[in-house]
C-alpha cells in the first residue's frame, strides 16, 4: 500500500510540474490553431494545424502580409485567420484584381506574387484609423474578410502564425511576402 502510494504521489508531481510548464506557454506564448474553410488558400488548407506566437506583437506592431489570428469582431468568441493588408493611417482602394495603398500622399500597387492568380474583388475604398487592419484572406473569392466587417481592431489580434505543424509533408515557419 505504502508503495503505491509513493508511485501516486510522484505522478501527481510529474503531473502539476508539467502543467505548471505549459499553461503560461499556452496561455501567455504559444497556441494550436486549426484551419476551417478554403478562405486562405492555396497558403493554408482545411484541417492545418498552426501555432500562433502570441508574443511578438506584445513588442512590436503587426505588419503587411502578416498572417495572424484574431477574434472576429462581431462574435468574440469565434476566430479566424487572414493576412494582413491594410496597416493603420493607410487608404486603400480595392479595385477589381488590384489593391491601390496610399502611404504619405504615394499611391503603390500591392504586389501580390504569392497568389496563384488575381481574383475579380469589385471596388471598395477604405481609410484606416489608428489601431486598424484590413485583413483579407488569399482566396479572394471566398474570404469573409475586412471587406465584409470593416476593418481590424488591434486588440482583436491574438497573435500571428508561426509555423504550420500539420500536415507533416507541409511542415515549414510561416513568413510574410515581400512587398
Amino acid at each position: 500500500m505504502r508503495t503505491m502510494l509513493s508511485h501516486f504521489w510522484e505522478v501527481m508531481k510529474v503531473v502539476v510540474i508539467a502543467l505548471l510548464i505549459v499553461i503560461p506557454i499556452r496561455i501567455f506564448l504559444f497556441q494550436p490553431f486549426i484551419v476551417r474553410g478554403s478562405s486562405m488558400e492555396p497558403s493554408f488548407h482545411e484541417s492545418d494545424y498552426l501555432i500562433v506566437d502570441q508574443l511578438s506583437y506584445r513588442f512590436r506592431d503587426p505588419e503587411r502580409g502578416e498572417v495572424v489570428v484574431f477574434q472576429y469582431p462581431h462574435d468574440p468568441f469565434k476566430r479566424h485567420i487572414k493576412r494582413i493588408i491594410g496597416l493603420p493611417g493607410e487608404e486603400l482602394v480595392v479595385q477589381e484584381e488590384k489593391i491601390l495603398i496610399t502611404i504619405d500622399g504615394e499611391e503603390t500597387v500591392l504586389s501580390e506574387d504569392y497568389l496563384p492568380r488575381p481574383i475579380p474583388m469589385g471596388r471598395e475604398e477604405v481609410s484606416l484609423g489608428e489601431g486598424e487592419y484590413f485583413v483579407m484572406g488569399d482566396n479572394r473569392g471566398a474570404s469573409f474578410d475586412s471587406r465584409n466587417w470593416g476593418p481590424l481592431p488591434e486588440e482583436n489580434i491574438v497573435g500571428k502564425v508561426l509555423i504550420r505543424i500539420s500536415p507533416f509533408s507541409a511542415f515549414a515557419f510561416v513568413e510574410a511576402p515581400d512587398y
